[in-house]
């Protein structure tokens, strides 16, 4: 009786087993991208969770530096060029602020495409979040996350 038990047992654990290695293996295929296989890019990031969270802004930093350091060659002073970009676009007055940034966006797909810094897409696209709302709090926040990127990569 205890050794069926036992047998019983063991077969649940195989089945657990093979389940989860199915599991992940279609973890893996759905995070696939259409085209040739390759995995998505890095995860969006979300303007009210930056705005609301300083947490979240500093995980953000460390995970944009990380997939830097991994995937691209950019220098430390085109990150810092940028940085001042934005910098004199917050400081510019609430009338001009949404075109500054608008610009900063187009300066940046720029930079991307020229020195293939393909870590940095999820800032363009944050970018053309923070354009769209519009909110001196958004725009606030991209800076702060901006500086802590190029804290943390340094």
């Amino acid at each position: 009786m205890a050794e069926q038990t036992q047998q019983q047992q063991e077969r649940k654990g195989e089945k657990t087993n093979r389940e989860a290695r199915a599991q992940r293996e279609g973890a893996r295929e759905g995070s696939r991208d259409q085209r040739g296989g390759r995995p998505e890019g890095p995860p969006e990031i979300d303007l009210d969770k930056l705005i609301a969270d300083p947490l979240y802004l500093d995980n953000q930093a460390h995970g944009i530096v990380s997939r830097m350091r991994d995937m691209d060659s950019g220098t430390r002073s085109q990150l810092r060029r940028f940085y001042n970009a934005v910098r004199r676009a917050c400081r510019a007055p609430e009338s001009e602020r949404q075109h500054e940034f608008v610009m900063l966006r187009a300066r940046l797909a720029y930079t991307i495409a020229r020195h293939s810094l393909r870590s940095l897409d999820t800032l363009e696209k944050l970018l053309l979040q923070v354009t769209r709302k519009n909110d001196p709090r958004g725009y606030e926040r991209f800076r702060d996350l901006f500086e802590a990127i190029v804290a943390y990569n340094e």
